[in-house]
C-alpha cells in the first residue's frame, strides 16, 4: 500500500519574528553542516526559496548570522518632528481654537489638522490627527461649562488666601466648616446615560405625575451631612427657618461657605446669624463658581443613582425616596468625604 504524504507549507506571516530567527540561524547552521536547502526548508514547513534566501542574506563580507537577527520595522517616517508635536499639545492643552484665530470654540480633528497645515505647512490626513492626538495623552471629551462672567482671579483668591484663612480660623474657634447648597428634584427628569441601538435615540417612560422637592443640605470634608427637604422655592423666610434646622443642637460653631443666591445674603439671614452671637458665621464663595462647593457633587450622586436608576411606581411619594436616598448617604461618612476627592474642590481642608 503507497501513501502520499503532503507537507503544508507554512505562512511566515503566522509565526513570531523570534521564532522565525531562531529558523533562520538553525537552517543557515544546517546548511553550512552539508544539508540540502531543500530538506531543510521543506522541515520548517517552507518553500525551498527561503533557504535559498537565508543564504543570501547571510553571505557577503561582514554579514554572516548578524543579518539573520530580527529588528524591529521603522514604518513610515513621521511628517512632524518630536519638538513639532510637542508643540501642537501645547496649542491644544488648556486654549480653545479661538486663540488661534479660528471661529469654533472646539477643538476636532480638522480644527487641528488646519492648524498644523498653516503653522507647519504639513498636510496630515485626519486619522493621522487623530493618532497624533492620542499618541499624545489626549482624548475627545465633554467640556464643562464655565460662566463667561466668571473671575479667575476671584477663583484663585479664593482657594490660595480666603479659604485657608477660614480654615485656619476655625481651628483657632474649633469650628466646623460646612459647604451648602440647594437642588431641586423632579419625578420626571431623566439623568444619565442608557444603551440603545447605534442610529437610534432612546424614549425612556416616566411617570405622568410631575412631583417636585426641594433640597438644602451642607456637607462637611470630616464626613458631616446635613439635610432638608422642602417643597417650592426658596426665600429669606425659608433659608432662615433651614439654618435654624441646622444649628439645632449643634455643639460646635459653623463656619458656612454658601453661593451668591439672593435669599442667602437678605437682611433677615444677617439678623439671624447676629442672634447667634458667633455661633454661625456665613462665608460666600467667589461669583460664577458654584463648582467651588462640593454639595454640587452630592446633588449629581444623588440624581445619578437615585430616580435615574430606579424611577417612581404607581403610588410613590418622590418627597419620600428623596429623603430616604439622603438619609443614606448620611449615615455613610466614607461617601460623604470621597466627594471632596474631586479636583475642583481638593483645596478644601478644614482637618
Amino acid at each position: 500500500m503507497c501513501y502520499m504524504v503532503v507537507i503544508m507549507k507554512r505562512d511566515g506571516r503566522s509565526v513570531s519574528h523570534s521564532a522565525l530567527e531562531e529558523m533562520r540561524l538553525v537552517g543557515l547552521s544546517r546548511m553550512r553542516e552539508g544539508e540540502s536547502a531543500s530538506a531543510v526548508a521543506a522541515s520548517f514547513g517552507f518553500h525551498r526559496s527561503w533557504a535559498y534566501r537565508v543564504l543570501a542574506k547571510a553571505r557577503g563580507r561582514g554579514r554572516g548570522v548578524r543579518a539573520l537577527r530580527s529588528s524591529k520595522g521603522t514604518g513610515r517616517p513621521r511628517k512632524l518632528t518630536a519638538r513639532q508635536e510637542r508643540q501642537v499639545f501645547t496649542w491644544l492643552n488648556g486654549h480653545n481654537p479661538r486663540q488661534y484665530e479660528f471661529d469654533f470654540a472646539l477643538w476636532t480633528r480638522a480644527v487641528v489638522q488646519a492648524l498644523v497645515e498653516r503653522e507647519f505647512k504639513v498636510r496630515l490626513s485626519l486619522a493621522s490627527i487623530g493618532t497624533l492626538l492620542a499618541r499624545l495623552g489626549l482624548s475627545a471629551q465633554k467640556p464643562l461649562q464655565r460662566a463667561y462672567q466668571r473671575d479667575q482671579v476671584a477663583v484663585a483668591r479664593w482657594q490660595q488666601q480666603i479659604y485657608p484663612a477660614i480654615a485656619r480660623g476655625a481651628r483657632q474657634q474649633k469650628a466646623d466648616i460646612y459647604f451648602w447648597d440647594e437642588s431641586g428634584f423632579r419625578a420626571d427628569s431623566v439623568h444619565g446615560k442608557t444603551w440603545a441601538a447605534k442610529g437610534k435615540t432612546p424614549v425612556v417612560r416616566v411617570p405622568g405625575q410631575r412631583q417636585t422637592v426641594s433640597a438644602a443640605s451642607a456637607v462637611n470634608s470630616k464626613g458631616g451631612f446635613w439635610f432638608s427637604t422642602y417643597q417650592g422655592s426658596l426665600n429669606a423666610e425659608r433659608f432662615v427657618q433651614l439654618l435654624r434646622k441646622m444649628m439645632e443642637g449643634a455643639k460646635r460653631p459653623v463656619h458656612l461657605v454658601l453661593d451668591n443666591l439672593p435669599a442667602h445674603k437678605t437682611a433677615a439671614a444677617r439678623s439671624y446669624v447676629d442672634e447667634l452671637q458667633g455661633k454661625l458665621t456665613l462665608h460666600f464663595l467667589p461669583g460664577y463658581a458654584p463648582d467651588l462647593g462640593p454639595d454640587e457633587l452630592v446633588w449629581s450622586y444623588a440624581k445619578r443613582t437615585g430616580l435615574a436608576r430606579s424611577p417612581l411606581r404607581t403610588g410613590q411619594k418622590l418627597a419620600e425616596r428623596v429623603h430616604t436616598q439622603l438619609t443614606q448617604i448620611k449615615a455613610n461618612p466614607n461617601l460623604v468625604r470621597s466627594f471632596f476627592n474631586h479636583p475642583n474642590v481638593s483645596y478644601i481642608s478644614d482637618l
